[in-house]
This record gives structure tokens, sequence and C-alpha cells, in this order.
């Protein structure tokens, strides 16, 4: 389990993360996701110890991430941009990584060198940005790391890569119980792929839930009746947001399922359903109900 406890970080007067708590529990793959400036990359920078905590704490298995070298060596980080040695191979940089880690698997290395089907023996700098992104994942899992943090990390996968990366990573998580957490725009890669959610806002974190529970807190209703609309459903569910198409109200509610279905069915509506609601809109209207502007959130 790795965790921060009432975490604070200021970078020059600038409040970058207010009074966090965050658990990430093993062989979870955590999803960090939140507003342009919300803190996400400093969070991560913390959980992989490049930065120290003004104050607070970031703990993995109950000890301090920060210069601590035996649990670094536990830690993999892929950041947006992945970082090679100049004029490195894959090879060469296996190699580094080899003299780094305690834990590479040179025959993981070896197998997955035919999984990613590119020269190992060629210069990084001359890979497109995809195939570095590949090759950052290659190396990362032949570490073999306990916990593995990346930051927009499908950035520059083509649709067939992505799905390999995909599935070399639920594969970890299944077989040894890897930890990921992962930062990303891309809410649907997020949904695709993650257990538990956390969003963030001006360096604070709105909430923390496995994303089922979080989906089923939020629900898109639409609903229509042979007369006016009941003027006092309004009073009696929580209503995000709502708008009419035509005859038919389309709501966002926030609440229990089978608690917005009595109330609504006890108003006797010609129309009602629950609609499935992605991540993405989940986010949209959690954010529009903090007054965040929606037009500047990018999905």
């Amino acid at each position: 389990m790795i965790q921060m406890i009432e975490i604070n970080k200021t970078f020059e007067k600038h409040e970058a993360v207010k009074n966090v708590n965050m658990t990430i529990n093993k062989g979870s793959i955590y999803g960090l996701i939140g507003s342009n400036g919300a803190g996400k990359t400093t969070i991560i920078k913390l959980f992989a110890g490049i930065y120290k905590q003004d104050s607070g704490k970031v703990l993995l298995e109950g000890s301090a991430v920060f210069e601590n070298q035996a649990l670094k060596e536990k830690i993999f980080y892929i950041s947006d941009q992945p970082y090679f040695f100049p004029q490195y191979t894959v090879k060469q940089m296996a190699n580094f990584y080899k003299s780094v880690y305690p834990s590479w698997n040179e025959a993981r290395f070896k197998k997955l060198a035919k999984v990613f089907d590119f020269s190992m023996n060629k210069k990084l700098h001359t890979f497109s940005k995809g195939i570095q992104r590949q090759a950052a994942f290659w190396l990362a899992l032949s570490t073999m790391p306990e916990i593995l943090i990346l930051d927009e990390p499908m950035d520059g996968l083509d649709p067939v890569a992505r799905k390999k990366v995909k599935n070399l990573l639920i594969q970890d998580v299944a077989d040894r119980e890897m930890t990921i957490l992962i930062s990303s725009h891309n809410l649907r890669e997020i949904e695709d792929i993650c257990d538990h959610i956390g969003i963030l806002h001006h360096g604070s974190l709105l909430l923390e839930k496995d994303l089922d529970d979080l989906k089923s807190d939020i629900h898109k209703v639409q609903v229509a009746y042979k007369g006016e609309t009941p003027k006092h459903l309004e009073n009696q569910l929580t209503m995000l947001h709502c708008e009419r198409r035509g005859s038919v109200m389309v709501c966002i509610i926030r609440g229990k399922e089978d608690e917005i279905e009595k109330v609504i069915n006890q108003t006797e509506p010609v129309i009602f359903d629950i609609l499935p609601l992605t991540l993405e809109e989940i986010f949209i209207y959690e954010m529009g109900d903090i007054g965040y502007a929606i037009k500047n959130i990018i999905v």
C-alpha cells in the first residue's frame, strides 16, 4: 500500500498540492484525473520520490519514499515524455536499468522483445514518439516493479499498441499484484483499465472512490410526462444538470438508483430510463458541481 498523508507542496508561492490524503492499495490500478494545472504531475512525482513534500508523509509499506533507495528499487516511473540517455539503444538502456534494479528480469526482457517487435540495437532517438513510449514500457516491465507510475501513458500510441500495453499491464496486476498509478486526460483510457479514481482540482483531492461506487452515485435519467413536468421533482432529487430535448427531460442526478426510481415512479412518467454514464461525463458534472467551467476541461 502507498499513502499520502496531509501532503502540501508549494513552488514559488504557488500551492501545487494542498492537504492531500490518498491511499492506493496493493494490486490496484488507480486513475488520477483533474483539470489542467490541478497538481496531477506534482502528485505523481511526490509518489515517485522525485519531489519532496513541504509537509506531510509519502509512504510505501509504512516507510518514507524520498531518498529511500530500497523503496525506489521497487518503483518505476514513466513520465509524459520518456527520457533515454542520448545515443542509447534499447539494449544499452536495458543494461543501465539492469545495474539499477535488482529485480531486473532478463528472460522477460527477451520475451517482451517479441511482443514489441522492433530493434533493440537501434538508437532510441531515431524512433517515433509512439515507439519510444513502447520502449519505455518494455524496459519498465522488465524491471518487474512493484509500483508502476505513469503520466499520460498512452499518449502517442496507436490503437494496436495501446491494446498491447493495456494487456501487459493488466497481466502484471493479475499475476503478481503490481500496483499502478496513472495520471491522464484521456478518461476513456482510464475508465477501461482503472478500478479506483481520484479527482484533483486546484491541488485538492475532491473525491477518491472505487470506480464502480462512483458510477453508482451519479446517474443519467431521461423522463417524459403527458403534461407538465412535476415542479416538486427537483426538490426531491439532487439535480446536477437538466435539459429538455423536445418533450423529454434528460437529467444528471446524484443519488442511489433505487431511490431515484422510487421518486420518479411516483410521478407516473410516460417515459423513464436510467442510462449508463461514462467516466468522462461523471468528471464533467462533478467539476461542474463545484463551479468549474466545463468548456475548459480537457478530456
